[in-house]
């Protein structure tokens, strides 16, 4: 028997919002329906089979399915009505591998992902190419993201220092983009100028002092232009940045230096704003990557047929996202409240992004 695609798709969606982690987790959601929900979703004759919906979502193509929820959810985030004067959309991009999951010769799958740090939905997401890197996923990750808004002009990307590249700093400034990035001994020569910079001489920017888990830490920032005649080895660079990180627990203090490098000029990114921004780097772990390990237990999810592993990241994804916008702090808890879930994919919302 054939079943329609788009009642398929809602239902996986529906499932791994109510808390499913597997393929077999989803079929059981739909299973469990009463008959008119289930007919609420298309399903008036019969329901699939368990190994129909499973061949079904480990043939799709994985970065398609998940511009389509991204652009979803855009549509039902309220758009703050105030915003701070320098407000820009923020994306933190890092990758994350899939330790449950493996491909056909038994490597682990990898997957590079976008996130928009004030919403909390992820944009775009691929899946690294099991015989490169994170570096070569980076142009085709922009290109997802940029399906999803339409246009990066003046959009903000933040990485970790394997994207210190040249190639991507180009790529996303012919976007119309800006690359924050960390410097670290990958980069030797950059590394080396930035460290040699009279940071002594640089007046403080921001500071910030945090108390946690018994720990106290002091955030330093620095920043200095460098868009100058003789500047630093990294195109399109417009600002040196550099963080000290002061902790102190259980009676004993460390220090750690970091070094950036950011591609807006002082006058549209302040020492204020680049604290802020670097800090919203950490959400994608914290919000998005821890989430799916422990509330969803994707590390224990031995998904190996086909794109399974990324097309089932991609639905817990939106699930997480879905359950921001709804204003949910505790995913897990969301997953297990009651909602109309079905409601919630079927029905139709003004575009509010």
């Amino acid at each position: 028997m054939r079943y329609p695609l788009t009642p398929l798709l809602a239902v996986a969606g529906c499932a791994v919002m109510a808390g499913a982690s597997s393929f077999a987790a989803i079929t059981d959601w739909l299973h469990d329906l009463e008959e008119q929900a289930q007919a609420r979703l298309g399903f008036t004759a019969a329901v699939p089979v368990g190994s129909t919906v499973w061949r079904l979502l480990t043939r799709l193509d994985d970065t398609l399915l998940g511009n389509a929820p991204a652009g979803w959810l855009r549509t039902r985030t309220p758009v703050e009505v105030t915003r701070p004067r320098r407000y820009r959309t923020v994306i933190a991009i890092d990758g994350k591998t899939l330790r449950g999951a493996r491909i056909g010769d038994g490597r682990q799958v990898h997957l590079l992902s976008a996130l928009d740090s004030t919403t909390g939905i992820v944009l775009a997401q691929v899946t690294v190419d099991a015989k490169s890197n994170e570096i070569t996923s980076f142009a085709p990750l922009l290109d997802a993201a940029e399906q999803v808004l339409g246009s990066l002009a003046g959009v903000l990307f933040i990485a970790d220092a394997l994207h210190t590249q040249t190639p991507h700093a180009h790529e996303v400034t012919a976007r119309r983009a800006h690359l924050l990035v960390q410097v670290k001994a990958n980069q030797p020569t950059l590394f080396k100028q930035l460290k040699r910079l009279p940071w002594a001489q640089i007046p403080v920017g921001d500071r910030t002092r945090d108390r946690a888990h018994g720990r106290r830490e002091t955030r330093t920032v620095k920043a200095v232009t460098v868009a100058t005649p003789g500047g630093i080895v990294f195109p399109h660079a417009q600002q040196a940045v550099r963080i000290t990180r002061t902790r102190i627990a259980a009676g004993r203090t460390s220090r750690e230096t970091a070094y950036l490098t950011v591609s807006l000029p002082a006058g549209q990114a302040q020492p204020v704003d680049l604290q802020s921004w670097i800090r919203q780097h950490w959400h994608i772990e914290n919000k998005i990557h821890h989430v799916r390990d422990v509330t969803f237990r994707e590390d224990l999810h031995q998904a190996r047929t086909g794109n399974g592993p990324a097309v089932i990241a991609t639905l817990r994804n939106s699930a997480i996202g879905w359950h921001r916008t709804t204003g949910a702090t505790n995913i897990a808890r969301a997953t297990r409240r009651s909602h109309d879930l079905i409601t919630a994919v079927t029905s139709s919302y003004p575009t509010t992004q």
